[in-house]
C-alpha cells in the first residue's frame, strides 16, 4: 500500500510539472503524408523563424511541443515543404489538434486563439486568390481589395483583445500593407493600447505598438508636409538624447548638414570626429548647423556614442531604425548620407569632393 501510495504521488507530482511547464502542444495528422518531414516555424514579428523539423508517422500523425510563457502566446506555423499547413496561436498549457492535407487545407480543434487564426488566415488566402483570379480586371480588383479592407476594419473592431488581429495588420498587398492609409494609425494605435491591456510582455504587442508609432509619425509627418506651404524641404521631428523634441523646420542657420548615420559603425563614427567636428568648429560661427539623423535602432548605444565623442550639433534618433519616417522621406538608402539646407532651400546638387568639397561649399556659401 505504501508502494502505491508513493508511486500515486508520483505520478500526480509529475502531472503537475507538466502543467506548470513553458510549453503548449500540437497533435496532428497530415493526410496522405507517411513518413514525411515538417518544418515548425515562429512568427518573428513579420517574417518566419525555423524552429525545428518534425516527421510524420506511418499514418501521418505528429507531434510538437513549443515554448510558451505565460501571458505570452505564440504563432507556430507548419509547412510542409512550401506549402503552410496550418497556423496556429497557441497559449501556454494548450494542445491544439490539426487535421491537415498536402494543399494547405486545415482546421484546428482544443485552442481558442488557432481556432480564430484559421478564420483570418483563409480571409487573407480567399482573397489573395481573388485578386490572382481577376488580375485582368483592375475595377474587379479594386472592389476585392475595398472589400477585403472594409472586412479587415470591422474585423479588428471587434476584436481589439486578440493578439489575432496582429497579423491583419500586417497583411501585404504587393510591396505594400493591406492597411496603407495614413489614419490607419489611429486604428493601429487603438488596437495595439487594447491588447497591452491583456498581453503586456507579448513581442507581438510590442512590435504592434511600435509600428502604431512609426505609422503616427508618418501621419504626423504627411499633415505638416500639407501645411508647409513656404517650406522647401521635408520636416524632421524626433527626439535628442534628453528627450526633447527636435524640429528641423526650428534650426537656425544659413547653411544646415542634415546627416544621416549609424552608430554601430566604427567608420561613421570616426567620420564624426575627423571630418564633421572640424568643420563645425569652423563654420559654426559663421552660420553653419548640423541636424543629424541616427538610425540605429538601439537608443541607449546611440546616446553613449553621442556623449562620448562629446558631439556639439543637434543629434536625434526615433528610434525606427530603417522605418524612420525621415529616412523614408529623405529616400536614404545608404550610410551616410547627407542633404545641404541652403538659406531655407534644399540643394538638390550633389556635393562632389567628400569632405575636402563640403568645405568648398560651405565656405563659398557662408562668406
Amino acid at each position: 500500500m505504501k508502494n502505491c501510495n508513493k508511486f500515486l504521488a508520483l505520478a500526480l507530482a509529475a502531472l503537475s510539472l507538466a502543467a506548470c511547464s513553458d510549453k503548449a502542444h500540437i497533435r496532428g495528422t497530415l493526410a496522405g503524408a507517411p513518413d514525411k518531414k515538417l518544418v515548425v516555424k515562429q512568427l518573428d514579428i513579420n517574417v518566419y523563424k525555423d524552429l525545428d523539423t518534425v516527421k510524420t508517422a506511418a499514418d501521418g500523425s505528429f507531434r510538437y511541443d513549443v515554448p510558451v510563457k505565460a501571458g505570452q502566446p505564440e504563432f507556430i506555423y507548419l509547412f510542409y515543404g512550401d506549402t503552410r499547413i496550418a497556423a496556429l496561436l497557441l497559449e501556454k498549457g494548450e494542445t491544439a489538434v490539426v487535421e491537415a492535407d498536402t494543399l494547405g487545407r486545415y482546421s484546428v480543434s482544443g485552442s481558442e486563439g488557432s481556432s480564430e487564426l484559421a478564420k483570418v488566415d483563409k480571409a487573407y488566402a480567399d482573397f489573395t486568390q481573388a485578386l490572382a483570379d481577376n488580375a485582368e480586371e483592375p475595377s474587379a480588383m479594386t472592389k476585392i481589395y475595398v472589400q477585403h479592407y472594409r472586412d479587415c476594419v470591422r474585423y479588428v473592431l471587434e476584436h481589439p483583445y486578440s493578439l489575432t488581429t496582429v497579423p491583419v495588420f500586417f497583411e501585404r498587398l504587393g510591396q505594400s500593407y493591406v492597411f496603407s492609409q495614413n489614419s490607419d494609425a489611429l486604428l493601429v494605435r487603438r488596437v495595439a493600447d487594447s491588447l497591452a491591456t491583456v498581453y503586456p510582455d507579448s513581442r507581438y504587442v510590442k512590435a504592434l505598438e511600435k509600428e502604431a508609432a512609426r505609422r503616427e509619425q508618418l501621419m504626423e509627418l504627411n499633415a505638416q508636409l500639407q501645411n508647409a506651404t513656404e517650406a522647401s524641404f521635408p520636416d524632421i521631428v524626433s527626439t535628442d538624447i534628453n528627450g526633447e523634441r527636435k524640429a528641423l523646420s526650428e534650426v537656425e542657420g544659413k547653411v544646415i548638414l542634415v546627416h544621416f548615420w549609424d552608430a554601430t559603425d566604427a567608420a561613421q563614427k570616426m567620420l564624426s570626429i575627423d571630418a564633421l567636428l572640424p568643420l563645425y568648429k569652423e563654420f559654426h560661427p559663421r552660420g553653419f548647423e548640423i541636424f543629424s539623423i541616427c538610425v540605429t535602432p538601439d537608443k541607449p548605444e546611440w546616446a553613449s556614442s553621442v556623449l562620448a565623442q562629446k558631439l556639439p550639433w543637434i543629434n536625434v534618433n526615433d528610434g525606427l531604425g530603417a522605418a524612420s519616417p525621415a529616412v523614408i522621406t529623405y529616400g536614404v538608402t545608404q550610410l551616410p548620407d547627407s542633404f545641404l539646407i541652403v538659406n531655407g532651400e534644399l540643394n538638390t546638387t550633389p556635393i562632389t569632393g567628400g569632405v575636402n568639397g563640403l568645405r568648398k561649399a560651405l565656405a563659398a556659401k557662408l562668406r
